[in-house]
């Protein structure tokens, strides 16, 4: 028997249970992995509140690594004793041990540990979707990412950086500000004491910017839309305010013939040669050192609710780990 995080009912944090649970041997395509360590990501609350649907009880997360101690059948560029690292369905992330299909899972390089994985892979090969293949950033380029300090966001501006544009970030304090700057972002705008929107029309000389990434929803989505000059690209990827309402697809007319876009990094990684080309592309820029991974916090598996609530209170930055 094995530890996870498992919940019974949609809620807050609160429902998050610390239980026994039996793992098994891995069927067909399936390997077996002992956890060094779990990411956690805004979407396991979503998964936990019951904003995205999923059927109950359910082990949480969707990001992980660790070693493989069993394969099962039709396994054959996986083996016992490799280290893994995924970033993708089926959950189950948040446990001690787990089974995971094989196809899901890239191995290890050397030269990227458990911990950095577990921290990067849902957040790196977002980053690595979103720069590369949802909008081609090139040199030169002034772009603008919300919640610059945030998991995704500061790997997002020092890749950014490395390819070349000007990286405009907002944040909501200070301490966030200074962390985003330490993190490739040129200008860092904080979006409680200063418009977001009139501050990028002055950076951008009244041009606005070619596309605009936003994980936050709700709260930002108007005042993005402002900011992006004629024929911009809209990037909705996440809801950390809430879920974007309906709005007029005329408004896309008027403020410039705009286009919008609502990726996920599941389709993005669906098929498995996607999957292996972004988490390659993502371990090369780690070291080469044009990223550098970081977790200010680590939480105990079992404190996975602690966690869940003081990233929902936006009081943690950058990468966080649950850690076995």
């Amino acid at each position: 028997m094995a530890h996870a995080i498992r919940i019974h009912a949609n809620g807050g944090p609160e429902v998050m249970k610390w239980e026994e649970v039996e793992v098994g041997d891995p069927g067909p395509g399936q390997i077996r992995i002992k956890a060094s360590a779990a990411g956690l990501n805004y979407i396991d609350t979503y998964h936990r509140s019951g904003l995205y649907k999923l059927p109950l009880p359910l082990i949480l997360g969707q990001e992980g690594a660790g070693t493989v101690t069993a394969v099962g059948a039709n396994v054959s560029d996986i083996k016992v004793g490799d280290r893994v690292a995924y970033a993708s369905s089926p959950l189950g992330s948040y446990a001690e041990e787990r089974l995971m299909q094989a196809d899901r899972c890239v191995v290890l390089p050397a030269g990227i540990s458990d911990q950095q994985a577990a921290a990067m892979m849902l957040k790196g090969m977002t980053t690595e979707y979103l720069l590369r293949r949802t909008y081609k950033v090139q040199p030169g380029e002034t772009i603008l990412f919300h919640a610059a300090a945030g998991g995704v966001g500061l790997i997002f501006g020092q890749w950014a950086k490395a390819l070349g544009a000007t990286v405009i970030g907002t944040v909501g304090s200070e301490d966030k500000a200074k962390l985003a700057k330490a993190h490739g972002y040129d200008h860092v705008i904080n979006y409680r004491t200063e418009n977001f929107v009139e501050r990028v029309k002055e950076i951008t000389k009244g041009e606005g910017v070619p596309v605009v990434y936003d994980g936050v929803g709700k709260d930002t989505w108007d005042g993005s839309l402002d900011c992006l000059r004629p024929l911009g690209l809209m990037v909705s990827f996440g809801n950390a305010s809430g879920a974007v309402p309906p709005f007029a697809v005329g408004t896309l007319a008027t403020k410039g013939s705009l286009y919008v876009t609502r990726p996920t990094l599941v389709t993005y990684t669906a098929k498995r040669t996607d999957l292996v080309n972004s988490a390659n592309a993502l371990f090369d820029v780690v070291k080469a050192g044009k990223v550098k991974i970081e977790t200010p916090q680590t939480y105990a598996l079992k404190d996975a609710a602690r966690a869940h609530a003081d990233l929902e209170a936006r009081k943690t930055t950058g990468s966080t780990l649950l850690l076995p």
